[in-house]
């Protein structure tokens, strides 16, 4: 199966940011989109759009820190639109501080977000891509993970354990029916700054966000690219930057 259209793509984080650009951009395409986040307004606007412009989505309140959430999310896939082809685990924290300020609560909270919201969505979509007989992975990480720089220590090292389960996932995988795809976005506009407790360095990403950062849409393109693939080729790893990013 290649293309976009009549896919069905579950896409977690979808309220805002990229999630809610990669869900816009993929039902334009003619996927069936299922819309996960907690901020169940969001959801439901946005679900609410998709519609009025002609496309098939279903919005479902999701915490990927919680296990059933994701089950629910992959469940109201298969009971609205018949299958599930495409999981694209969005969701994310950043809670950026030196490691000697010993903020265990902000690791805490990435680690469950950022590491145990991937495992989940693995263990909530893996059981029904083999059921089915394919299915894609597509998983957002971070160029932080790439280059490391003080004050990220914690938040690259989930988005590098993230990558490292994927590569496990894919050389586990290699009898044809799972894809995985790691994408690495670089600075891109999004509320991915808004969990930073120190107010100085949280304006700081954020203006270097609205100065240098890439839409969102850029994002989900890269997404759509690697779901667009026939189901013989597997794009494993995508990093985008914006041109001026060191």
């Amino acid at each position: 199966m290649s293309g976009i259209s009549g896919k069905v793509v579950a896409i977690t984080g979808a309220g805002s940011g990229i999630g809610e650009a990669t869900a816009v951009r993929l039902a334009a395409r003619g996927a069936s989109v299922v819309l996960g986040a907690r901020r169940t307004d969001r959801l439901t606007a946005l679900a609410g759009r998709i519609r009025d412009a002609g496309g098939h989505a279903e919005a479902v309140p999701t915490d990927v820190t919680r296990l059933e959430d994701l089950r629910g999310l992959v469940a109201a896939a298969l009971d609205r639109f018949g299958r599930l082809d495409v999981l694209v685990g969005n969701a994310g924290i950043a809670r950026t501080a030196p490691v000697a300020d010993l903020d265990v609560e902000g690791w805490d909270a990435m680690i469950d977000v950022n590491v145990r919201g991937v495992l989940h969505g693995i263990a909530a979509a893996l059981p029904v891509f083999r059921e089915q007989g394919r299915g894609h992975l597509v998983t957002v990480v971070s160029t932080s993970g790439l280059k490391i720089t003080p004050t990220q220590a914690v938040y690259a090292g989930t988005k590098n354990a993230v990558r490292t389960l994927l590569e496990a996932l894919r050389q586990e995988s290699t009898d044809g029916v799972l894809r995985t795809t790691s994408i690495s976005p670089g600075f891109v506009k999004t509320g991915l700054a808004d969990h930073i407790n120190d107010p100085t360095t949280r304006e700081q990403i954020r203006q270097r966000m609205r100065t240098l950062g890439l839409e969102p849409d850029a994002v989900a393109r890269a997404v759509a690219f690697a779901v667009e693939q026939p189901d013989d080729v597997e794009i494993g790893d995508i990093t985008l930057r914006p041109t001026r990013q060191d």
